[in-house]
C-alpha cells in the first residue's frame, strides 16, 4: 500500500537521540529500504524498479556516482540508492490541483522535507508578476515566456544557466551549447559547491582534474587513505569495495573529525557472512581536527623525505618538476604545530608513517571534508604530493580518488558545463556547429549569486538541482533571487527553490532516469560519466508519471527554437528526435568519446574515458610533468569558547534532499536541528545533552550569522569541533567565505559560539 505524503510538517526540532551505532548497513538497512521503498512505490513497483538500478540494460542511480563493476548483482544499490529511487519513482502526484491549494505563501513556510514528499510534479506551471499561486501553462507559452525576458537583456550574461549532477550527458551538451550560442559562459553548476577545489589542484598537479583510479585499482591497493569522507551514508556502495579490498590485504586510514560507522565495520546484505558477521574496515582511526588534513599529509611527506629509501626517486626525476622547493617547504614541517593543527598525537601519526611506509600502492579517497575549507586547494595539492613522492600516481592499485557526489556532476564538466571553458574546447564546439562562442569567463555559483544580488543578471534557469536551499548564506542567496526578473526550474519534485521566486517563475517538470523515454524516432537513452571516468547507458522502464512530461534534452531543444529562431543553424528538432544524433556531435567535440554510439553499443557496461596520467604516466600540464607545490600550511585558529563547526547531511538525506528525519547511523531520530558536540566541549561551555542552543558563526569582517533553535547532543567528536546538518546551517557561511583559487563555499570550517536559546 503506498502511503499518502505528510498533511502537515512534522517537529524536526526535537529527536530522540540514543548512541551512535559501530555498524553500516544488515538487516536494519534492507528493512529500512523496503519499507521506504513501499511507502512510496507500492510492492509490486518497487520490485519492477529497483531490480533495473544500475543494470547494464537498466538505469542509473540518481544517486551518488560510485562506480559499478562489470560483474553485478541482481540488487545492485544501496540503501540511499533505493530511497533517491523510491522518491523518483513514487506514485504521489502535484497537480495544478495541489497549487492551488497551497499559495506560494504557504510553500515558502514548509521544510524542504514536506515539499519532497509531496510527489512528482505532473505540468508545466507559471507564477505571474505580482500573483501568489502557481498556475498551470502550456508548454508553448512557457517557453514564449522564457524567450521574451532572454531575448530582452541588454546582454546575454544577464542570463545564468545552473546544472546539477543529475543532467545527463546529452542534456548537458545541448545546454552548454545553447547557453554559448546565445552568447554567455555563464554555466555554474554544482561542482562549483562540491569539487571544484579538486579539480583546481589536480588540474595544477596533474594535468587533468579528474581522479586517476578505477574501481579494479581499488581492489589491488595495499593502502587507501580515506579522508574527510563518510562512504556508510554518502556512498554506501564504495564499502563493498573497501571490503574486496581488505579481503585481498589492503589496510584502510580513515582521517575524519567524526567517527563513521560504515568505516568501523560493513555489513554486506548482498552476502550472508556479511549480514550476519560483516567486516571490521578501518585499521587506523585519526581523528583529526576539522581543516588539520594539509597541516597531517605535509608532516607525513617530511616523514617520508627523511626515511631512507622511502622517495621513489627515479619516478621523482622522470616524471615530476617542483621537487625542490617542495622538498624544503616539507622539511620545515613542525611536530608542535602539526599536534595543534590536527589534534592527533605524535603516536598516531607514526603508526600512519609505518602503513605508509609499508605500501607499495596506495590510494588516496576524499570527498567534502578536504574541499570545502579557505585552503581547500593547497590541502588536495599536498595530498598529490603525497602520492607522488612514492610514485603513487600512474600505477595499478595507487592514486587520487576524489570522490564525486551527484551521479552525473563529473559528466556535465566534460559535456562543457564550466564558466570557464578551454579555448580548445570553444574551438572544437564552433567548428562543428558554425558558431563564434564567447571567450571570456563566465559566473560560477557564487558570483551568480553575486550578480543577481547586485542586478547584473536578470534570468536564472535551473537544470535541476535545489539552488537556493545548496548555496551558502541563505538569506542573501533569496534575496537576490528574488530580484530575477525571471526564475525557471527543470524539476521533477518540489523543493525550496519553487518557493523563492523571481517576479516570474516557471516550473518545467521533467522525465527522470526512472521514466521511459520514447520521442519521435523511438525509444530513447541517455548517458552518464560515473566519478572514476567510464561512461555508460541509462534506460528508464516505468511509465513516465505524467503525458504533460518532457525530457531534459527536449526542453532544451525546445527552448533553443523559441529564443534562437530561424537564425539558428543547430538542428534542434533533430536532436530532441534521437539523442543518437547529439552523441554524434559529442563525439566530434569531446576527446575521448569518438565513435560514441558504436561503443556504447559494443560496451553494455560502458567505456572507460582516456586519463594520461593513469594510463600513460603523461601528464598533460604547463611543464609537461606532475607538479610538486609548495605552500603555507594553513589550518583555521579558533578563539577561546568558540568551536570550529562543519556542515553534513543526514542518514536519511542526500544532498538538499531529505528523506526522512532519522540519523540512523548517529543515534538520533526524528529531528534535524541538532548540533553534536564532544561532552568535554559541551561541559566547558555549559551546554548539557539536551539543551537549545543557537549557532552563531562569527567572521574576520566582525559580521555574525544565526541559526537559532538547535539540540545540542553529545557526541564523540574531535575536540574543539562540533557538527551540524545542512540546508539549515547554509545560512551561516557568507557568501564571501570561500575557498581560495576555486571559489567553492567553505561550509566545513565555520567558527561558531553557541549561545542560549530563545526559540526553544
Amino acid at each position: 500500500m503506498v502511503s499518502k505524503p505528510p498533511a502537515g510538517d512534522p517537529v524536526q526540532d526535537a529527536p530522540q537521540v540514543a548512541p551512535p551505532q559501530h555498524a553500516a548497513a544488515g538487516l536494519p538497512a534492507v528493512g529500512h529500504t523496503l519499507r521506504i521503498a513501499q511507502a512510496q512505490m507500492g510492492v509490486r513497483r518497487t520490485a519492477q524498479t529497483l531490480l533495473k538500478v544500475n543494470q547494464k540494460d537498466g538505469f542509473d542511480c540518481p544517486g551518488c556516482a560510485w562506480p559499478e563493476g562489470d560483474k553485478r548483482h541482481v540488487a545492485e544499490f544501496c540503501e540511499n540508492g533505493a530511497k533517491a529511487v523510491a522518491e523518483e519513482a513514487t506514485l504521489r502526484r502535484v497537480t495544478p490541483d495541489f497549487f492551488a491549494a497551497h499559495p506560494l505563501s504557504d510553500l515558502a513556510n514548509r521544510s524542504g522535507y514536506w515539499l519532497g514528499q509531496q510527489g512528482r510534479i505532473t505540468t508545466p506551471m507559471l507564477l505571474n508578476e505580482g500573483a501568489d499561486r502557481y498556475e498551470a501553462v502550456t508548454w508553448e507559452r512557457a517557453f514564449a515566456i522564457i524567450a521574451e525576458e532572454l531575448t530582452a537583456l541588454s546582454s546575454p550574461d544577464e542570463a545564468l544557466f545552473y546544472t546539477s549532477g543529475r543532467t545527463s550527458n546529452e542534456a548537458a551538451f545541448l545546454l552548454q551549447l545553447f547557453a554559448r550560442e546565445f552568447g554567455t559562459n555563464n554555466l555554474p553548476d554544482c561542482s562549483n559547491m562540491c569539487h571544484e577545489s579538486s579539480g583546481s589542484a589536480l588540474n595544477e598537479t596533474i594535468g587533468i582534474g579528474k581522479g586517476s583510479v578505477s574501481l579494479e585499482d581499488l581492489h589491488q591497493a595495499d593502502l587507501i587513505v580515506v579522508a574527510g569522507q563518510n562512504p556508510g551514508t554518502n556512498h554506501p556502495r564504495m564499502l563493498s569495495a573497501l571490503e574486496k579490498a581488505k579481503a585481498a590485504g589492503a589496510k584502510i586510514i580513515s582521517v575524519n573529525p567524526l567517527p563513521e560507522a560504515g568505516l568501523e565495520k560493513f555489513k554486506n546484505p548482498q552476502t550472508p557472512h556479511g549480514l550476519l558477521k560483516g567486516a571490521s574496515l578501518t585499521d587506523l582511526f585519526l581523528q583529526i581536527r576539522i581543516g588539520g588534513d594539509q597541516a597531517l599529509f605535509r608532516l607525513l611527506n617530511k616523514l617520508i623525505l627523511e626515511t631512507e629509501g622511502a622517495v621513489d626517486e627515479e619516478f621523482v626525476r622522470d616524471h615530476t618538476h617542483g621537487y625542490e622547493e617542495f622538498t624544503a617547504a616539507a622539511r620545515a614541517a613542525d611536530w608542535d604545530e602539526t599536534l595543534a593543527a590536527t589534534g592527533l598525537t605524535r603516536v598516531e601519526i607514526e603508526r600512519a608513517l609505518e602503513m605508509v611506509l609499508a605500501s607499495e600502492r596506495t590510494i588516496v579517497c576524499w570527498a567534502m571534508g578536504l574541499t570545502q575549507h579557505k585552503h581547500s586547494v593547497p590541502t588536495i595539492r599536498e595530498v598529490v604530493n603525497f602520492l607522488l613522492l612514492r610514485g603513487n600516481i600512474g600505477r595499478p592499485g595507487a592514486g587520487v580518488c576524489p570522490v564525486r557526489g551527484h551521479s552525473n556532476v563529473q559528466g556535465d564538466r566534460t559535456m562543457g558545463i564550466f564558466e570557464r571553458p578551454a579555448p580548445a574546447f570553444l574551438d572544437a564546439l564552433d567548428k562543428e556547429f558554425g558558431i563564434v562562442s564567447p571567450r571570456h569567463h563566465g559566473f560560477d555559483v557564487v558570483r551568480s549569486i553575486q550578480a543577481l544580488r547586485d542586478g547584473e543578471a536578470k534570468v536564472f534557469f535551473a537544470m535541476g538541482g535545489n539552488f537556493v536551499g545548496a548555496t551558502p548564506d541563505t538569506e542573501v542567496t533569496e534575496a537576490a533571487m528574488r530580484r530575477a526578473r525571471l526564475t525557471v526550474h527543470v524539476s521533477t519534485k518540489l523543493n525550496r527553490s519553487h518557493a523563492v521566486t523571481g517576479t516570474r517563475a516557471l516550473i518545467l517538470p521533467t522525465l527522470g532516469r526512472t521514466d521511459k523515454d520514447v520521442q519521435k524516432s523511438g525509444r530513447q537513452f541517455v548517458t552518464v560519466e560515473d566519478s572514476m571516468g567510464l561512461v555508460h547507458a541509462s534506460r528508464g522502464n516505468l511509465p513516465p508519471a505524467s503525458p504533460d512530461l518532457l525530457s531534459e534534452p527536449a526542453i532544451v531543444a525546445r527552448m533553443a527554437r523559441a529564443v534562437l529562431g530561424a537564425g539558428s543553424a543547430t538542428p534542434w528538432e533533430e536532436f530532441e528526435k534521437d539523442y543518437a544524433t547529439i552523441r554524434d556531435r559529442i563525439a566530434r567535440v569531446v576527446p575521448g568519446f569518438e565513435d560514441f554510439n558504436a561503443r556504447l553499443a559494443a560496451n553494455p557496461g560502458g567505456f572507460a574515458l582516456p586519463h594520461a596520467p593513469r594510463d600513460e604516466r603523461r601528464f598533460p600540464t604547463a611543464t609537461g610533468k606532475a607538479n610538486f607545490t609548495a605552500a603555507p600550511v594553513e589550518y583555521p585558529a579558533v578563539p577561546e569558547g568558540r568551536l570550529l563547526l562543519q556542515t553534513l547531511r543526514s542518514h536519511d538525506q542526500y544532498n538538499t534532499t531529505i528523506y526522512g528525519l532519522d540519523d540512523r547511523y548517529r543515534g538520533i531520530k526524528g529531528g534535524r536541528r541538532v548540533v553534536l558536540v564532544h561532552p568535554a566541549d559541551a561541559a566547558a561551555l555549559g551546554l548539557a545533552d539536551g539543551a537549545y542552543t543557537d549557532l552563531v558563526s562569527e567572521w574576520t569582517d566582525g559580521s555574525e550569522r544565526r541559526a537559532p533553535g538547535f539540540r545540542v547532543v553529545h557526541y564523540p567528536t574531535a575536540r574543539g569541533c562540533a557538527a551540524a546538518y545542512y540546508p539549515e546551517t547554509n545560512v551561516l557561511v557568507p557568501l564571501e567565505s570561500t575557498a581560495d583559487v576555486s571559489n567553492t563555499p567553505a561550509s566545513k570550517s565555520v567558527i561558531v559560539r553557541l549561545e542560549q536559546s530563545h526559540s526553544a
